[in-house]
């Protein structure tokens, strides 16, 4: 048998509910919301539980809530009898990462939710300052999307900024490069949708977020991950604070290679991937990206209880 992997989902998986099931039945769940409200200032539990949705979609909340969401799962899934033992390895998404590098144990909680709150903040700063919008490609690759980036740039800013999964490529950039991009698209042989998103993440218009990020992250108490940890920008493994730092800035700008890491994590054998968190975003993505693995998704109370078996035994897939 191969090895299990815990993965945690990043921003546009969030919906108004999420979490409210686990703080219910999981003491320790309950107690992650309870600790958040207090850090943070502001009854964050109420907004996942009860919404409205136009504020949990705000970047500088939806970033906390997905973070704290995730947490609170992770935890009612040890509270039920799950360890992070049973995982060789962590990722994320994007937000996901810094989930991935708490429960791998480089991050105290406290210490992680002030600095996603602090980088939704950023972030949402640097999209009002400059603003833009991402483009999903359907069936495009790196190549495809590389070129239909060169075309459509002019003298605006577009990149590739989420490589996903086999077929589907995010560009991000200003939005007169992306309306070109959206009509482009047909002549690239791929379909172009435009995405529900605050502005353009992980392209060179979120450089102010990143510079701001760098000193937060120096401050941010860090330690060795216990598990590996996959960075998104590169596919490699986090192997000490100085590196997790840069690659958390980096991150801010970059493109995010989430079909590489999870490649990386399948070739150092990986056969069992657990998403925990709201949504289904990742297991979708791993369909995708590899059907021979089995993906186990956690993101309510009952898949919690249904997960504890299946993740030792590798089955059912999802």
């Amino acid at each position: 048998m191969g090895q299990a992997a815990v993965i945690f989902p990043g921003q546009g998986s969030q919906a108004v509910g999420m979490g409210k099931d686990v703080a219910g039945a999981s003491e320790r769940a309950r107690n992650i919301f309870l600790r958040a409200d207090d850090v943070l200032g502001f009854d964050l539990a109420r907004t996942c539980f009860e919404g409205p949705a136009e504020t949990l979609e705000q970047t500088d909340i939806q970033q906390p809530a997905i973070f704290v969401t995730s947490v609170a799962i992770w935890q009612a899934f040890l509270e039920a009898g799950g360890s992070r033992e049973q995982f060789s390895f962590a990722g994320g998404l994007s937000l996901g990462e810094y989930t991935a590098l708490h429960v791998a144990g480089a991050l105290e909680f406290d210490d992680a939710l002030r600095l996603v709150h602090r980088r939704g903040r950023l972030m949402q700063e640097a999209a009002r300052a400059r603003p833009g919008g991402m483009v999903s490609l359907i069936g495009a690759d790196e190549a495809t999307a590389t070129a239909l980036c060169d075309r459509a740039r002019e003298d605006d800013v577009l990149a590739p900024a989420n490589f996903n999964c086999r077929g589907q490529v995010v560009i991000s950039g200003s939005k007169p490069a992306c309306d070109r991009a959206v009509r482009l698209a047909e002549e690239f042989s791929c379909r172009a949708v435009r995405l529900a998103v605050a502005g353009a993440f992980h392209s060179p218009l979120m450089a102010t977020a990143a510079e701001s990020l760098a000193p937060v992250l120096a401050s941010t108490p860090l330690t060795e991950p216990s598990i590996p940890v996959v960075a998104n920008v590169d596919a490699e493994y986090h192997r000490s604070p100085a590196t997790i730092r840069e690659s958390l800035r980096r991150q801010v700008t970059h493109p995010v290679l989430w079909q590489r890491c999870v490649e990386r994590m399948v070739a150092d054998g990986v056969d069992r991937f657990m998403e925990i968190g709201p949504g289904r975003v990742l297991t979708g993505l791993m369909r995708k990206i590899n059907r021979d693995v089995t993906t186990i998704n956690v993101s309510s109370m009952d898949a919690v209880c249904a997960a504890l078996p299946e993740v030792e035994s590798g089955s059912p897939r999802a």
